[in-house]
């Protein structure tokens, strides 16, 4: 019996749109996990594709958080079986978060647990107005394990992220804007046309820069501020390698627009 695909995506002028479809609330089962590599793998070897949006099927939820029907015989494995799983989903993760492309998450609904951290792994989080946003694990006497505790931190801060991941209660689209875990908030139905008008002014440059820009910051976050910098010259140094910097300069001195190749 083939298994239907749970995750899905079509592509056009260089944006590449991911979907979850597994209904009814999207979560992030072993499926869907499993499914997810692949075709993050797929779009980060593709040469079409230069920036990739994420989003869940029908307006209900992003991702409601992880398949819940699996964790009664997640209680019969021991701490090394545990961990090992565990780390198998970090690997698809960390391949999102680390890809060479600019990535958005369009959050159309409830982006709950596993689905706020699928969200974390993007560069950018576009939310409508009624998605809600949260860490809910410790209701179930757990705690984040999708990388919650070590991406929230980075990115709305120490406290506040204690503070949600504590107490378990959801944001709503326009609090999360506040403390800086989504980019934007559009209203209902009308997310994905700015998560498109984005992603399409983002493919209309240069990958060879857009990629630099992505790497140059998440490595650089991880290091001392005069190391990073140096990271900055070796990155800005190997940009001017590019064919694309050269068409990006002469296009300039022509008064017209570029047109990059990507190489």
């Amino acid at each position: 019996m083939v298994m239907e695909k749970l995750v899905r995506y079509e592509k056009a002028e260089g944006v590449a749109t991911v979907t979850i479809d597994n209904p009814p609330m999207n979560v992030l089962s072993g499926q869907v996990t499993r499914e997810l590599g692949e075709v993050f793998s797929a779009l980060s070897e593709d040469p079409e594709v230069i920036v990739v949006i994420l989003t869940g099927a029908g307006e209900r939820a992003f991702m409601a958080g992880a398949d819940i029907k699996e964790f009664p015989q997640w209680l019969h494995m021991n701490e090394d079986e545990l961990k090992a799983m565990n780390l198998e989903s970090h690997r698809v993760l960390n391949q999102i978060d680390e890809m060479a492309k600019p990535t958005i998450a369009m959050l159309n609904g409830i982006t709950f647990g596993g689905g706020c951290e699928l969200a974390l792994t993007c560069d950018i989080r576009i939310a409508e107005d009624h998605a809600q946003i949260g860490l809910p694990e410790v209701k179930l006497g757990l705690f984040p394990g999708g990388g919650g505790t070590q991406r929230l931190p980075r990115l709305v801060g120490e406290a506040k992220a204690k503070e949600l991941m504590f107490l378990g209660d959801p944001l709503t689209a326009q609090e999360a804007k506040e403390i800086g875990l989504v980019n934007q908030v559009l209203a209902k139905g009308e997310g994905m046309a700015a998560a498109q008008k984005m992603a399409q002014k983002m493919a209309s440059y240069s990958l060879q820069a857009l990629t630099r820009i992505k790497k140059t910051v998440n490595e650089g976050m991880e290091l001392e501020f005069n190391k990073a910098i140096e990271l900055e010259a070796s990155y800005f140094a190997g940009v001017f390698q590019t064919e694309d910097v050269k068409e990006g300069v002469q296009a300039f001195i022509e008064k017209r627009s570029p047109n990059f190749k990507h190489r």
